[in-house]
């Protein structure tokens, strides 16, 4: 990328979670009904895969994954190569902030479905409203996409496939301070949404993040 150097990228070419991600565990926060477990995130093949299942081991509740990247950073570009292998839970790509909330920016979101995906930005929040602003997109999410945001101090930019398909261009409603990646799975069943009827993944090939020079 012009203007920008590599900074981190990943093949998953171990057999067990790369140093430097976190696999989640416990309630997700706002849905205490929800679950994830560390054994519901796997590393092999090239893949790192996170798998929504019901666990015997909670009750043969909807247990998801999740991974949490160990460093923060103001700025940059990150790309993540991907696919679902069907609907069931919201499996979601987002930067959040590594101290308090908001901000946060989901620039890939299926929110339980395998033939769309949203980015949100979100720049504010007082109790339960946000300050957000949100583009949605058609696509196949069980084929392999390269989703990608680009930040900057001025805009927020989201790409797949190298293509554009949503910007913000509001500096106000720009987050400012540090956030690392996040890659995760979440089920909401306790609020019947983003509900699996059976097993589901999210498949992650790489990851490659870009710092400006």
């Amino acid at each position: 990328m012009t203007g920008y150097s590599l900074a981190y990228s990943n093949d998953f070419t171990g057999a067990s979670l790369s140093s430097g991600w976190n696999a989640y565990s416990g309630n997700p926060g706002g849905d205490p009904g929800a679950q994830w477990g560390t054994a519901h995130v796997t590393e092999g093949n090239g893949i790192m895969s996170l798998n929504a299942w019901q666990d015997p081991a909670y009750n043969n509740e909807w247990v998801a994954g999740g991974v949490s990247q160990s460093v923060t950073r103001t700025y940059g570009a990150y790309y993540v190569r991907s696919r679902v292998t069907g609907a069931g839970p919201t499996n979601v790509e987002l930067l959040f902030p590594a101290t308090g909330w908001p901000p946060e920016i989901d620039f890939n979101e299926t929110s339980g479905v395998s033939s769309a995906t949203s980015a949100t930005t979100i720049w504010a929040a007082s109790g339960s409203n946000k300050s957000q602003v949100q583009v949605n997109l058609k696509i196949d999410m069980t084929q392999w996409h390269t989703w990608g945001v680009v930040w900057t101090p001025s805009s927020v930019t989201y790409t797949v496939d190298g293509k554009v398909w949503g910007t913000v261009n509001n500096a106000s409603e720009v987050p400012q301070q540090p956030m690392r990646l996040d890659l995760q799975q979440q089920t909401w069943c306790s609020s019947n949404f983003a509900c699996p009827s059976s097993p589901a993944s999210m498949q992650i090939d790489w990851v490659a993040e870009y710092s400006a020079n």
